[in-house]
């Protein structure tokens, strides 16, 4: 168990993360991302995300398999819900918290949780039930793995943990050379309310900017964390992450990080924070100075897409939950996560649980589809 990200080296760690030439394919599962948010305070033991990293060595010493698992003494930040499953303990008598959660910190991104060099299903398993006695030696309920890909899910579940299925919309790229390629492939109606919104956001002048790499400065980082500030303490009271971390984020990764900027003149009133994966683009955070009828969807959305069209990415990841996406092209996926439980009473109350919630999200999922703004026939099933 490593009690930081600093403990394992970055080449270890992204020797472990499936990527080209030590750079991960998903920027979230980078050392640095996860460096990033230990030095800056974000995600330490004053803040209820104490690391408690599972790295696995052979016999020789090499690296063979990470588990990225926090010690948490809440449930925030998560975007999986399980305040009901900690009340319900709480009331028996029992007690929740800690529990250890195997996740990226604040951003409901589905990425590996179970790394492998390759795909040893002894490895993965042994990741789990190592997870499991070190629950039980940190005096932790229970153990979580959220926003799994299927073969970690596949694992988890074969090794009874039980399983959790939820809601994200996902854009995908059918090779479109243009955005208004992308638009016909909608009906009459949906296209001409796309077009309108992205021409009334942009209205009275208001342009955007892409940012990447050696072109954002601190200045932009300043501007960016004035509007992520803005947005979180009406969402949640008090932001996850601090103005350190957008810092340490620039001097880390900053090729991985696309900014989009609205200015108004040279004034940023708006901006988005993507992350560039191999084959996709993370939309995550985004806020604004200033109210201007749908600058929203077009600094987070449409440009997202606009960009993604443009450099061949296959995917945008929108992230957490959000109907309003489905109308701008943005399509229903299920995501996946696994619950390991130390008490036999909660276990029982939350496999039944499970079992009765996941009908619901197919079903939600299947009204969704029925709203799809594509022309029948014209997107293909996934």
């Amino acid at each position: 168990m490593h009690p930081s990200t600093a403990s394992i080296s970055a080449e270890q760690w992204n020797s472990l993360v499936p990527g080209t030439n030590g750079v991960p394919d998903n920027p979230f599962l980078d050392h640095a991302f996860f460096l990033a948010l230990e030095e800056s305070g974000c995600a330490t033991g004053r803040t209820g995300w104490q690391p408690q990293h599972i790295l696995m060595k052979d016999e020789t010493g090499n690296a063979v398999g990470l588990l990225p698992l926090f010690l948490k003494t809440h449930s925030m930040g998560e975007y999986v819900f399980d305040h009901g499953w900690a009340q319900a303990l709480e009331r028996a008598g029992g007690h929740y918290y800690p529990k250890l959660q195997g996740s990226v910190p604040f951003t409901p991104v589905t990425a590996s949780k179970l790394l492998v060099p390759s795909d040893s299903l002894q490895i993965r398993a042994a990741l789990l039930s190592t997870a499991e006695e070190l629950a039980r030696q940190r005096n932790a309920s229970s153990v979580h793995l959220t926003f799994l890909p299927d073969e970690d899910a596949a694992t988890a579940n074969a090794a009874d943990w039980l399983s959790r299925v939820d809601t994200q919309f996902h854009w995908h790229n059918e090779d479109f050379p243009s955005f208004d390629a992308f638009l016909e492939t909608l009906s009459s109606r949906k296209r001409k309310v796309i077009r309108r919104e992205r021409r009334d956001a942009l209205a009275d002048g208001i342009t955007i900017r892409w940012l990447r790499g050696g072109d954002i400065k601190e200045h932009h980082w300043d501007a960016f964390f004035d509007f992520y500030e803005d947005t979180g303490s009406r969402k949640w009271g008090q932001p996850y992450l601090n103005r350190k971390f957008f810092s340490l984020l620039g001097q880390y990764m900053a090729d991985r990080v696309l900014l989009v900027f609205a200015y108004e003149g040279d004034e940023p009133i708006a901006g988005a924070i993507n992350f560039i994966g191999k084959d996709r683009l993370y939309g995550r955070n985004w806020g604004a100075t200033r109210e201007v009828p749908f600058l929203h969807f077009e600094v987070c959305y449409y440009q997202a897409i606009d960009y993604a069209i443009a450099h061949g990415l296959r995917v945008v990841e929108a992230g957490a939950q959000g109907e309003h996406k489905l109308a701008r092209g943005y399509t229903p996926v299920t995501t996946h996560s696994a619950h390991w439980i130390a008490h036999p009473g909660l276990r029982d109350a939350v496999a039944d649980y499970l079992e009765a919630e996941r009908p619901t999200v197919e079903r939600e999922q299947s009204v969704l589809e029925t709203f799809s703004p594509y022309r029948r026939g014209e997107r293909t099933d996934r």
